[in-house]
């Protein structure tokens, strides 16, 4: 028989439970909770990864990466664009992207359990 997991009766320290809520209630989780839901797919995953690494990558060096067509990589990139991770932006008939933020990068290093410092190029 399986081991329960959960309590037997209800009861909760008020005290404790107050003050998460207290600290809840001068947050906006909101930038988290997208944060994380844009790294549930797996491609955005690895492009997140892959922009930990390099400063800057076209759409067709992502394709390559998450081994997708240059529409899926450009997909997954407008996406990431929209939730505030990366930049964006064109040199000629090229379409440059980088993560947004040194604190995302220092974010997703951690994220992705790096035991380097994660050091971008350029």
């Amino acid at each position: 028989m399986p081991e329960k997991d959960t309590c037997d009766i209800y009861c909760f320290d008020a005290q404790k439970v107050n003050h998460i809520r207290g600290l809840l209630s001068n947050k906006d989780i909101s930038r988290p909770v997208q944060l994380f839901k844009s790294l549930a797919d797996a491609n955005r995953a690895k492009i997140a990864f892959a922009l930990c690494h390099e400063k800057e990558l076209c759409v067709c060096d992502v394709a390559n990466i998450i081994g997708s067509s240059v529409a899926t990589a450009s997909h997954h990139l407008r996406t990431l664009r929209k939730q505030g991770l990366v930049n964006y932006r064109r040199e000629g008939k090229m379409a440059f992207y980088s993560l947004d933020q040194e604190e995302i990068r220092m974010l997703l290093s951690i994220v992705f359990n790096d035991q380097r410092e994660v050091k971008t190029i350029g």
